[in-house]
């Protein structure tokens, strides 16, 4: 595997970001994969080398860019870190991704052509606001136990999600203070009566987080397995 940490320069600054791709039989198809609020860190480089070594051109931004090149939730605070999180938005978010392929257009080992997208928890709305920002580019994009899929806000992803003409994955917690039930029935319901094609799966006995194995009161082995499963598959049917 190639490994690379390139400074990739946006409309509001530099971002940092995590490459990660095969050595041999490329140009592969580019994965943008979007990180959780606890911020971009080498848990998330491995997850990236994972879906990388399966022929992927992995692209890991760090976010907060135009706050801090990094962030260690171990010698910050949760409000530092929420803080971090909602000075976000679904259009920086998409802006960002604007970027990061019009960075993957320039290298030879990145495929230009059809792309993916996933989003953990807090970039689970960006996965799903990218895939209606760029409709013709984004032709598989996953949430996993995303927030705010479904908001009484005007930027909500869900009011564009008819934009959408890949495909669509939320995988979501069976218990999740973030992402309740209620919400996740509201945006069945919504996507249902829309031309999309999606699909929404609870994973059993989860709650938030459930994917990353350092979060070892949180981590479910055959759920986090399953959804490298799922997310594989996705990739392999429309990349």
């Amino acid at each position: 595997m190639i490994d690379l940490d390139i400074d990739i320069r946006t409309k509001e600054g530099v971002m940092n970001t995590f490459i990660t791709h095969p050595e041999e039989h490329g140009p592969h198809p580019v994965v943008i994969f979007l990180m959780d609020a606890p911020g971009k860190r080498e848990e998330l480089h491995d997850m990236a080398r994972r879906l990388g070594s399966a022929g992927y051109y992995v692209m890991l931004p760090n976010l907060y860019y135009r706050r801090l090149r990094a962030f260690d939730l171990a010698s910050s605070s949760i409000e530092a870190m929420f803080e971090h999180m909602y000075s976000l938005s679904n259009s920086m978010v998409c802006n960002d991704i604007e970027a990061l392929f019009q960075f993957a257009a320039s290298d030879s080992a990145a495929r230009d052509e059809k792309a993916g997208c996933v989003g953990y928890c807090m970039s689970g709305p960006f996965a799903f606001a990218a895939a209606a920002a760029f409709p013709d580019k984004i032709a598989a994009s996953a949430s996993f136990h995303g927030v705010n899929l479904f908001a009484d806000t005007e930027d909500s992803p869900h009011l564009n999600a008819e934009k959408i003409k890949g495909e669509m994955y939320f995988a979501c917690a069976e218990t999740d203070e973030y992402a309740p039930q209620k919400m996740i029935d509201d945006l069945d319901r919504h996507l249902s009566g829309i031309n999309i094609h999606y699909r929404i799966e609870i994973y059993p006995d989860t709650e938030h987080g459930f994917v990353f194995p350092l979060k070892k009161d949180k981590y479910h082995k055959a759920s986090a397995e399953r959804h490298w499963e799922r997310l594989l598959a996705l990739y392999k049917r429309c990349l």
